[in-house]
């Protein structure tokens, strides 16, 4: 198998290439520049879609929320967007949040968490399972089912919905399922598929490296289960669903953290999804696979939610 050719002309480009910007670029440009790069083919109409605040521990954010119904007490994902921790927001996965609404008839909350380098670790994760704790107790009033809840993200953001279910255990809430596309893991980046895949398919090793010392804050790649899901105890997480790219340097890292949940007696489903590039459900202009991935991914919270 090779590379899908849908990627072809997006590949053969090298300023397409996702690599660490120089030094001297403000991150301000750098995040206009790769949120626009981001930014998929629009979404299709619900019932409401609306953006709102949540009110957490420290501080407020801002998140948007996707309604497929006027039904109430409908069950809800908390969706981590991707980035690397360092740009990526509500609009660059507003067509993705759309999509797995629709698919799988539950509310979306989309969450715009604080970003790296300027709010490292565990500013990020904080804010990923303080929001958690925030939609338990606006629930009600946002016409929301809490004893029917999820989380899931893409890449960075999948990472943060790992820790906050970490968190999660032993501070509530329960969770019906973690829903995973292409996890980042593993802060050393020498995996197999990292060393395989570390140039010319779109996301970079040196770019990953990277976003692991801006999300970090240095060069530290000590393996706190925080950040690194790989090195720590997985035992009581809820039913994972993992979805990996076979030519994404990240395959290998997600497709352990699979193996490592099924060795922890956690229930976890793993999808390789062949031909594909690391971030593909955002070209769904490219290829149908990414509605056949987000299908997926919303039959997994269909279920869970269903049980």
């Amino acid at each position: 198998m090779t590379v899908d050719s849908c990627f072809a002309a997006l590949l053969a480009d090298p300023r397409n290439e996702v690599r660490p910007p120089p030094p001297h670029v403000p991150m301000a440009k750098v995040r206009r520049a790769a949120n626009a790069a981001m930014i998929a083919a629009a979404g299709p109409e619900l019932h409401a879609v609306r953006d709102l605040t949540l009110p957490l521990a420290s501080r407020d954010l801002g998140a948007r929320l996707y309604r497929p119904s006027p039904l109430d007490a409908l069950p809800v994902l908390l969706f981590l967007h991707g980035g690397g921790w360092v740009w990526g927001d509500l609009d660059t996965h507003d067509a993705v949040c759309r999509e797995i609404s629709r698919r799988a008839g539950c509310a979306v909350v989309s969450l715009d968490y604080r970003l790296a380098p300027e709010t490292p670790f565990p500013g990020p994760a904080d804010d990923a399972f303080e929001a958690l704790l925030a939609l338990v107790r606006l629930a009600p009033s946002l016409g929301l089912d809490p004893a029917r809840m999820a989380l899931g993200g893409d890449s960075a953001g999948a990472n943060l919905a790992i820790s906050a279910a970490l968190r999660a255990r032993t501070a509530g809430p329960p969770l019906r399922r973690l829903a995973l596309l292409y996890p980042a893991l593993d802060p050393s980046c020498d995996s197999g598929s990292q060393r395989e895949f570390a140039e010319g398919f779109l996301l970079t090793r040196s770019a990953m490296r990277w976003f692991w010392r801006c999300y970090l804050g240095g060069d530290d790649i000590a393996r706190d289960p925080s950040f690194a899901p790989l090195a720590g105890d997985l035992a009581g997480l809820p039913p994972t669903a993992i979805a990996t790219a076979e030519y994404d340097i990240l395959r290998d890292e997600g497709e352990a953290l699979a193996e490592r949940l099924a060795k922890a007696g956690v229930g976890v489903r793993l999808r390789r999804y062949p031909g594909m590039i690391h971030g593909f459900v955002l070209f769904s202009g490219l290829t149908p696979v990414a509605a056949d991935c987000l299908s997926d991914f919303a039959n997994d919270l269909k279920a869970a939610f269903g049980e």
